[in-house]
């Protein structure tokens, strides 16, 4: 006989229910967030991880790091992505590791090796090599890039096999250090780079190596800063997830960060007002073409403007409800 905890195959219990997943209960949130970029994780995908830990409504960053590059990578949140642009428009800092001797399709350590020659130079040759290409000078953007050619990624047709014609573009390279350099095996040289905007350091990887006359690949690339901000004040994935809300909240510094090399401003409570609507404002400054504004409270950061022929011109302005949140403090 059969015991009574023994089951007919038709009487077999229903498998317990699945517990509706939990929605996160999304806010505002407002200010910029400095985050070390892991390796082999895109720029969108750590964007929003972070979004995700601070719960927040609104989020998007300040130029995209490759996966297999780590490093700064400014988070903007709510108020906080009216500014993003000015931090896609400054300069860049990185740390980069060439490989020489070996030319990769990609320019990368992703890419197949394409050819291997031997590596014969000097220091003298490394610094006059840098030197070359330190100053204004015209790069044409790899094929293995997120540039758009007819609404379609670059990359997309070079995993096709397919080479576009690309114009080169002017940039500047402020300066490149030599930070180590391994002869021997190792073969590998580290640099530190200062630029403008939209530089391909795995171009200039490249162009290095052809001017060494052996080739070489990027290895590895740490960006280190962008404008003013810093990667040594960045937290990584891991520590903010590891922290209280709280704590995270904490971390946010304010929109205005994003602009701190600008010439400040300050109106009082009723030209505040008026500067929040739009309305132009005579003010006793010199013209200037970037400036940020501020109300009569210290922390009252009102947007950023231009003031021409003596007045102060809007360009991008918080929302009174905006200024209200950044002045009653993270989590408010």
């Amino acid at each position: 006989m059969s015991s009574s905890t023994d089951f007919a195959p038709e009487q077999a219990p229903a498998a317990p229910a699945r517990a509706p997943r939990q929605r996160i209960q999304r806010r505002p949130v407002h200010g910029v967030l400095l985050l070390d970029k892991p390796l082999g994780l895109s720029s969108n995908d750590a964007l929003q991880k972070a979004k995700w830990l601070l719960r927040a409504e609104k989020a998007g960053h300040t130029g995209t790091l490759d996966p297999l590059a780590t490093g700064l990578l400014p988070l903007c949140f709510g108020a906080g992505t009216k500014f993003s642009q000015v931090s896609l428009d400054a300069d860049k800092a990185y740390e980069a590791v060439l490989q020489l001797g070996v030319k990769t399709s990609t320019g990368d350590a992703e890419g197949e090796v394409l050819e291997r020659r031997p590596v014969a130079v000097t220091r003298e040759q490394i610094e006059a090599a840098c030197a070359a290409f330190t100053g204004e000078i015209d790069q044409v953007p790899p094929m293995h890039s997120a540039l758009k050619h007819e609404g379609k990624a670059l990359y997309d047709y070079a995993r096709q096999g397919i080479t576009i014609e690309r114009p080169a573009r002017r940039v500047t390279i402020h300066r490149i250090d030599i930070l180590d350099w391994q002869d021997g095996e190792a073969q590998q040289l580290r640099i530190a780079v200062r630029c403008t905007k939209g530089t391909y350091i795995r171009t200039l990887g490249e162009d290095i190596g052809e001017r060494l006359g052996c080739g070489a690949h990027l290895s590895a690339l740490r960006r280190t800063g962008s404008g003013p901000l810093r990667v040594e004040d960045a937290i990584t994935l891991d520590a903010l997830a590891a922290m209280s809300e709280d704590e995270r909240l904490a971390l946010l510094r304010p929109p205005d960060s994003l602009l701190q090399d600008w010439p400040a401003l300050r109106l009082d409570a009723g030209e505040a007002g008026r500067f929040l609507s739009g309305l132009r404002r005579r003010v006793a400054a010199a013209d200037a073409g970037q400036v940020r504004v501020y109300g009569p409270e210290p922390q009252a950061f009102l947007g950023s403007a231009h003031v021409k022929a003596g007045e102060l011109i809007a360009d991008r302005l918080l929302s009174p409800q905006e200024v209200q949140s950044l002045l009653a403090g993270p989590g408010a």
